[in-house]
């Protein structure tokens, strides 16, 4: 909308003192422009004026200012937030892989022992895992992941990479248990390995491991002495680890010693085992003898009759 005169501005009006004025604020510009440009004075006029107005312009920003610090420190607690719990998890995760390989380097330790034991002794065996635990008071038992199906007998010997665990006591069709030395109804023939000398092995009724009860007073038995099966009875072949003694006191009746033993086996901590094969059958009473007559040959004819008895005949001899 186009303005009147009288509404138009004074500087621009068509009068003669309004082109006067206009010139005379041209000439002063242009003074000023020159002093600026020569001597640099009207810098320092700007220079103050702005040190007074910029407070005005930090509190007039203020509130957006604050606004957006408050936007963005609550973004950054929220990205922190969402990072750490990444981070906690992924700590987590890796400290879970890390107990899983620690548990599977120590598997693959005891399967090697195992394997070495193996070949270093040129055995017949059966690698069994081990699927279930009893180690009650009453009896020391496990279960093996094979049975008749596998292959497993009554009265195989059982072995871990350390020592004698224990024999087959049932056989199941594809698991079998086994009765562990400790179990107090097991007994088990050992040789001190220095001194030879014999005696057996008992399973203690305290869970304290084995218990040698018979042992002469004078015999030479220090704590400290290795057991070794002594291959007695055919059960168990010479020259296996069975227990370490700990202990050497006179027995109850004082008539002989008592000592007590650690196994030598993880009894409660083996997770693979190994079953003897080829192993001698046990030692006991002789087979009834078979039952022998004359030859087939010289043998009666079915047909012929039998021989009458003198006292059928009535005579004498």
């Amino acid at each position: 909308m186009a303005l009147n005169r009288d509404e138009s501005s004074p500087l621009f009006a068509g009068t003669m003192a309004g082109t006067l004025r206009l010139l005379a604020y041209l000439a002063l510009a242009m003074v000023l422009m020159v002093l600026d440009h020569r001597n640099g004075w009207t810098w320092r006029v700007r220079y103050a004026t702005a040190v007074v107005v910029e407070p005005l312009y930090r509190l007039a920003g203020a509130p957006s200012a604050g606004m957006r610090a408050l936007a963005t420190a609550f973004s950054e607690r929220k990205a922190l937030t969402e990072q750490n719990q990444r981070l906690r998890e992924d700590l987590l995760l890796a400290n879970a892989k890390l107990n899983r390989m620690a548990s599977v380097a120590e598997q693959n330790q005891r399967l090697k022992e195992l394997l070495d034991t193996q070949r270093s002794l040129e055995l017949n065996v059966q690698l069994a895992r081990v699927v279930g635990v009893d180690l009650g008071p009453a009896e020391h038992r496990i279960m093996l992941s094979l049975g008749a199906n596998n292959g497993v007998k009554v009265g195989q010997p059982v072995i871990d990479a350390r020592g004698v665990m224990g024999q087959v006591a049932h056989v199941l069709p594809s698991t079998s248990v086994v009765m562990l030395i400790t179990d107090p109804a097991h007994a088990l023939p050992v040789t001190i390995e220095r001194t030879g000398l014999r005696t057996i092995a008992y399973g203690a009724r305290d869970d304290s491991g084995l218990i040698l009860p018979d042992i002469p007073m004078a015999a030479d038995v220090q704590a400290g002495d290795r057991l070794l099966t002594s291959g007695l009875g055919g059960r168990f072949p010479p020259g296996f680890p069975v227990g370490t003694i700990t202990r050497v006191q006179p027995s109850a009746t004082g008539m002989f010693l008592e000592a007590s033993a650690v196994p030598a086996a993880d009894i409660d901590r083996s997770e693979d085992v190994l079953l003897l094969h080829d192993q001698a059958e046990p030692i006991g009473p002789p087979a009834p003898a078979t039952p022998s007559g004359p030859p087939a040959d010289l043998a009666p004819s079915t047909s012929a009759p039998a021989p009458r008895s003198a006292a059928a005949t009535g005579t004498l001899p």
